[in-house]
Parts: C-alpha cells; structure tokens; sequence
C-alpha cells in the first residue's frame, strides 16, 4: 500500500512539474549482484525508443554508459510515461548513476552501431537522472577464483579489491578456526596506458580495474577440505568459502572444459554479450554439487569474457563464475578475443588475414593479470604494455597430464613454446600419468567453414601433429569454433584403425572442438567443392559427432580408462561420449558406428552423479529471468530498421 501511495504521489509531483522524475532504491547495495529498484513517472508523449541508461563512474559523459535498456521491453506500464525496472549491479569501484534519453528513429546514426550492426541510442535529448547508486564499504573483497600452482600442497587465490591496502587470506580444515593459516596477498594492477588500442585505452571502454590480490595458500593436506576468506580486519572479510586441496596421489581425475563463454549482462551494451553462459555455469556447479568433497578443476581454453576493451565486462565475468571458480581451480589459456591486435610482435607473413582486432585493444593485459597460471611463460609485447603471461604451461592430476599452448603466439618450431611442448611431452611419465590432454584455442581441425584460419592450421599440422602423434597424445582439445565436434583418432586428416572387428588398432589423438559454451556467433559448415557458396557440407567421416548446442565436457579418469562427455545446456544430460583406455585405444565412436555416436546417453559408473536431490534455488531462476530479456517491440523495431537498411543482425563468421 505504501508504494501505491508513493507511486501515485511522485506521480502528482511530476505532473505539476511537468518534468520527468527518475529514483532509485535502495542507496546503498550490500555487494555485486544486489539489485537496484528503478522508477520513472511524468515522460510525456512517451516512445518506444526512449532508453534507461547506466552510468559508472556517475560523471561520465552521455555517450559512455555502461549499458542501456528500452522502457518499453522494460515495463509493461511504459505508455503511460511511468515504470520501474529492478537491475543487478555489479561493483565497479565507483557508484553508478541512472539516466533516461529521448529517442526516435529519425535520429538513428547507421555510423554509430553495436558489433551486431544495430544502431547504439543516441543521447541527444537528456529527460531525466537519478541520484547515485554505491555499495556499502567493509563488505571484503570480490571476484574470488582459484588456480594450481603446479606445486603439491598449495592453492593460489585471486580477488579484486578497491584499494591497495594489505589484504590476506586465512585458511583451515574448520570453519571460523584459522589456527593461523594466513598468507599475505601480493597487489598489482594494470593501467590505461598499458592497453595498446581504442576502445580499451578511450573513456568509452576504459573503468578502473580495481586492485588484483594474489595469494598462495601452502601446507596443504592432500584431499582435504578447507574453509577460507580473504580481507582484512580493517577493510572487512569476504564470506566463508571452501575448496578440496590437490592431492596428487589421487588415482581419479575430474575436470569441467569448455571454450568461448563469455559472460552475461542484464543490460545491452557496445560488445555483445552471451547469456548461454548462465547456463554452462548453472550446470557446472550442480555436477560440483553432486560430486561432494571430490578434488576437480574447470579449463576454459580461450574467449574467455570476450570483454573486447570494454572493461567492465571483465567484472561481470568474474562476478558470473565466481560461485564455481572461488570452489575449483579455474585454468585458462589465451584465445583471440583476449590478445589479438595488429601491433602485437609475432605476425608472419602467412597470418595477415588470420590476427586481426579481436581484442579490442587489450592485447593481452586484462588476462595476463587477472589469472595467474603455473609455469612461468611469457612474451614481450613490443610496446610499454606488460609482457603477456599464462601462454603455456602443464600440470599433472590424477592419472592425466594436462597441457596448454598458445595458437596467438609463435607455435613453430624453434620458438620457446615449440621447445617446451617438445619437451615436455617427451617427458610425460606415462606409469604415473597414463593419459595426455593437450589444449589450445585455435583447432587443428574442425569442418566449419573457417577459411581465414587455414593457414595457421596448416601450420599446426605441420609443426605441431607429428609432435602429438610421436609422444601419443590422447585427447586434443580446442575451442574457437562455437560449436561441439568430435573427430575419430586422427593423423593427417585419415581416421586410425579402432581395432574392431579383430583388426590392430594405432594409437592417435582425438581432437575434440569444444567451444560452445557461451558465444552464439556460429560458423557455417564447410561448404561442397563442387559447391563452394553452399555452406551443405556432408559430415565427413572423420567427424563423428557435431552439433550447435550449447554445453561443456566432463573429463573422468581412472588410469585404466579416459571417458569425455558432451553434456547440453538444454537439458544436462550426456549427448556425446568417448572413452580411451591407457593403452591409447579408443573404445567407442569408431569407425564402425560412423553416424550412431550421437545417440550416446548411456553414462559410465564412474560418471553417473545422482542429481535427484540437487534443487536450483530462486536466485538462478530470477538471474536467468532478468538476463533472458524480451525487448519486445524495440527489438522488433531495430531489427526492421536493419533490414532496411541493410545492416546484419547477426554475425556469421567466427572471429
């Protein structure tokens, strides 16, 4: 009743001021994620292309916000010139402000575009501004994730914090009882000046990144579970959190992998964003849920928030993994849309068309800083930007070795990666560690039409497949290409014999594309040579399973057997399977059931979780709701403008 009467009364009040009123509440929000209610009364003669926009820091200047949403996607009540929205908030270390603009199509500007070509709102007519929006000081830090470090007995932690000031960590087998584990956090960050190009290094895309702790939590038990926080008494501590320490001893290994999944926001902005990431997320830490006090990790092999210079996306990112990545190690490796520019140092003759723009101007430093892998790689840059980190580097779980390698930096032979992939797989005890993974970005093979990337897959075939296939690498795993595939056991585009039907098998990896995590930019098929503008391709027989669904694999090892499933976001179930043994043999998907593997359901013990008792509490719901946005009439009025004149909605080819 209270708001009735406050909605009816601000109502009168800009009825005789004859100016729009736009107020938010509450003030003050407890951390990120919280939400901001929004009202808006008075706007006269109201349109379909009036717009709200977000502000952080508060004085930005009109044509710099953060995000925007239409009124009219926005509440149902817009024509009558009043609304409200309620928006989560994610801290930017700096309050926010609200406005609200005036629209009309006669202003669109096709010069001024978001990367689908959609016109960006125009900020011409000013209608109305809220007071700011802050968060409440002493809360602890934010954007909390782990990492191996390589060593037994020890977990990284990283956060984000507002300030320099010291900050810890304090860690024990019982909740609340430290018994004096504590680590002091080393501090750093980037600067503007760092990025190498615009829009990272412009207003537009530039937001303080805040101050990036990392800590190192040793004298670990194997297997054990701890209980830890991050802060200070001074600045306040974050909430509980836990994770099951490395133990390397274990005989088990379990692993979440994907690429390219980006993040999602309950806004629009200039770079688009992907809200199947929700999803991935959502059944990731359900399959955690069930898997208890089991030690495991998540690989993201590149793409990895697709922020592309727009700084704030990073922060939405972390904020999106933070419920999986502050519980299980988070590992990455480097993909396009984290480092590509033209200005970046290794650019042969044969990859003019293949390093392009796609990272925004960031080259490398948002990535190289925010995650901190094992190993010690590195690549200087070429300009004042720090040298670009986390390129290449390996570590042992369980019964699998895992490896990971840049495709944006020198791969060939006589580079430093070449050098240390060579020996580090010649190394590989194979007793201790039966199976071999190695990761990249970029794939060695995939049937999608990725004409631009030929030259550097040539490449990797030449330089880099006889090194797998030498040192019996079991699986390798790619992402780039958003979509799932999975190939027979391959050596030179020939598909090896699976020994059945009492024929001998070869042992050869099997390259899996797993890029379909988030990002719903998606290739065509490879078209017919006889055909070459018909994106038809008849799936060879080398691809034994692919599809454009939206999901991640689930790595289970024992040192007898090596299964990877496709699990799908629509419904979390298993849709592709493939399981080796140590010896190298691949026991399902071969060449006698070309066509059947994608009817795959059936779940090996050692994979098959009970998620009966595992019930999604109302925030996902709620956070999938307000991301999954209708913008109703003016998606349907942008997309006509569009057409109209020209423009494409969508975007086709992978970058």
């Amino acid at each position: 009743m209270n708001m009735i009467l406050l909605f009816f009364f601000l109502s009168l009040i800009s009825q005789v001021r004859s100016e729009p009123i736009l107020t938010v509440n509450p003030k003050t929000l407890s951390k990120s994620g919280d939400s901001v209610h929004i009202q808006w009364f008075g706007i006269e003669s109201p349109s379909k292309l009036d717009w709200l926009g977000l502000y952080s820091p508060p004085d930005s200047p009109h044509h710099n916000f953060i995000g925007y949403k239409f009124l009219s996607s926005s509440s149902s009540t817009w024509e009558s010139g009043a609304g409200s929205i309620s928006l989560p908030l994610t801290f930017l270390r700096s309050n926010y402000t609200f406005r609200i603009f005036r629209w009309t199509e006669s202003e669109v500007n096709p010069e001024i575009h978001d990367q689908d070509h959609n016109p960006l709102p125009g900020t011409k007519h000013l209608l109305a501004e809220s007071e700011t929006v802050g968060f409440e000081l002493g809360r602890g830090p934010e954007q909390i994730h782990l990492a191996l470090t390589g060593r037994e007995g020890e977990m990284r932690v990283m956060f984000v914090a507002e300030d320099p000031e010291e900050r810890q960590v304090r860690y024990g087998e019982k909740e609340g009882e430290w018994e004096g584990d504590v680590a002091v956090a080393r501090v750093g960050r980037y600067e503007r000046e760092d990025m190498c190009h615009a829009p990272a290094n412009e207003s537009v895309g530039w937001r303080d990144p805040g101050w990036i702790f990392d800590a190192v939590m040793s004298g670990l038990k194997g297997g054990v579970k701890y209980y830890y926080q991050v802060g200070s008494e001074s600045k306040g501590w974050s909430t509980t959190r836990s994770f099951v320490s490395w133990d390397k001893s274990s005989n088990e290994t379990i692993a979440f992998l994907f690429g390219d999944m980006g993040t999602a926001t309950p806004y629009l902005t200039f770079s688009r964003t992907q809200d199947e990431s929700i999803s991935t997320i959502k059944w990731i830490l359900r399959d955690l849920e069930a898997l208890g006090d089991k030690p495991t990790f998540i690989s993201h092999i590149g793409d990895i928030s697709y922020a592309r210079g727009y700084s704030w996306l990073w922060d939405e990112f972390f904020n999106l993994i933070e419920p999986v990545a502050s519980k299980v190690p988070y590992h990455v490796c480097i993909g396009n849309h984290e480092y590509d520019w033209p200005s970046q140092p290794w650019k042969p003759d044969w990859a003019n068309s293949i390093y392009g723009t796609d990272g925004g101007g960031e080259c490398g430093v948002p990535y190289s800083l925010r995650f901190n892998m094992p190993g010690n790689s590195s690549e200087p840059t070429g300009t004042h930007a720090p040298a670009t980190r986390n390129l290449y580097y390996s570590f042992d779980m369980g019964p699998v070795h895992f490896v990971y390698m840049s495709t944006e930096t020198n791969f060939l032979q006589g580079s430093s990666q070449f050098d240390f992939l060579k020996h580090d797989l010649e190394s590989v005890d194979r007793m201790k560690t039966p199976f071999v993974v190695v990761q990249g970005h970029r794939p060695m093979y995939t049937t999608s039409f990725e004409s631009r990337d030929a030259p550097l897959r040539e490449k990797m075939l030449e330089h880099l497949e006889p090194l797998f296939v030498k040192n019996n690498v079991n699986l390798a795993l790619w992402g780039h290409v958003h979509r799932y595939e999975r190939f027979c056991p391959l050596k030179n585009f020939t598909c090896g014999s699976m020994g059945q039907k009492g024929k001998d098998w070869e042992a050869l990896p099997v390259h899996v594309v797993i890029g379909m995590a988030g990002q719903d930019w998606q290739p065509t098929w490879e078209p017919r040579p006889d055909h070459p503008h018909d994106p038809v391709y008849p799936q060879p027989k080398r691809s034994l399973y692919r599809t454009g669904e939206f999901g991640y694999t689930r790595l289970i090892a024992t040192k007898e057997k090596l299964t990877l499933s496709f699990v799908g976001n629509h419904d979390g179930e298993v849709h592709d399977m493939v399981e080796i043994l140590a010896s190298g043999q691949v026991l399902n998907g071969g060449d006698d059931n070309h066509g059947k593997v994608g009817a795959v359901h059936k779940v090996d013990d050692v994979t098959r979780y009970s998620f009966s008792h595992y019930v999604w509490g109302g925030s996902v719901l709620v956070l999938g709701g307000f991301v999954g946005y209708v913008l109703g009439f003016v998606s349907h009025a942008r997309r006509q403008i569009a057409t109209e004149r020209g423009w494409t909605s969508l975007k086709t080819e992978e970058r």
